[in-house]
Order: structure tokens, then sequence, then C-alpha cells
């Protein structure tokens, strides 16, 4: 049970590691917010048949249902991580890219899944602006867990 708290705390401290990394990038670069969060709640709310209402409501639930679910991938990578490590110790650097290879998974294949973004027709920078906050997530989720 430790190793999955261990890893729900580390997923979390990645996730906010990932935002910070993602807004930057957008602050910086002057690129929007991705609209894929939005997106995958459409999807997933049509797909289950429960409407999201209208108009402004409608939109202001796929935001927030959007990042919530970024959230969740992050906890839940943070999470499947710990429970895979069971306690063993990793040495940081496999530990940083594992987790963020998990959260690169956990992300890019529910969006690939559901028909949103393939990966295999990403040019180079669409590949370095979702490496670069998954690589912040993993490096803070891994020195987190490693103290924990």
């Amino acid at each position: 049970m430790k190793n999955l708290v261990d890893g729900i705390i580390a997923g979390a401290v990645g996730t906010t590691a990932l935002n910070v990394a993602s807004y930057l990038d957008m602050a910086v670069r002057g690129r929007p917010a991705s609209s894929t969060p939005e997106q995958s709640v459409e999807r997933l709310a049509g797909a289950g048949g429960i409407g999201l209402g209208t108009g402004e409501q409608a939109e202001n639930r796929k935001s927030g249902l959007g990042a919530l679910l970024g959230y969740g991938t992050g906890v839940g990578a943070g999470a499947v991580y710990g429970l895979l490590a069971r306690g063993r110790h990793v040495p940081w650097p496999a530990c940083a890219l594992a987790l963020t290879a998990l959260a690169m998974v956990g992300s890019n294949a529910p969006l690939t899944l559901l028909g949103l973004t393939d990966p295999r027709r990403w040019t180079a920078t669409e590949w370095i602006s979702d490496v670069l906050p998954h690589l912040a997530y993993g490096m803070a989720a891994a020195g987190v867990y490693e103290r924990t």
C-alpha cells in the first residue's frame, strides 16, 4: 500500500511539473492550449450517452473535465509506477524515464484510440512539445518517489 500512495504523491507532483512546463511553453511560444482534452471529454461523453449541456455550460464542463482527465492520468501513471516498483530501488534516471513513458502512453494512447491524434504523423516540433512536458513530469515524479 505504501508504494501505491508514494506513486500517487509522485504522480501529483509530476502532474504539476507537466502543467508548469506546458504553460511555460505556451507563454514563450505564444501557442494556444491543446483542445484534445476537451475533445476527449466530448467523445467519451458521446460514447457513454452522457449529456454535457449546451452552449457555454457544455464548453465549461468539457474544459473542467478535460483538466481532470489530465490530473487522473498523471496520478494514475504514478500509481502504476508505485505498484510496478514494489519498493525496489530503481536508479533515478531509469525511474524518470519509466515515469515519463507511463505518462506519455497514459495520455497519448487514449487520444489515439479516440481518433484525436496520430503520433505517427507528428512533426518534430509536435514531438518536442509532447516529450518535454512529460519529461518534466517524469523527472519531478521520480525525484519525489525517490524521497518517499
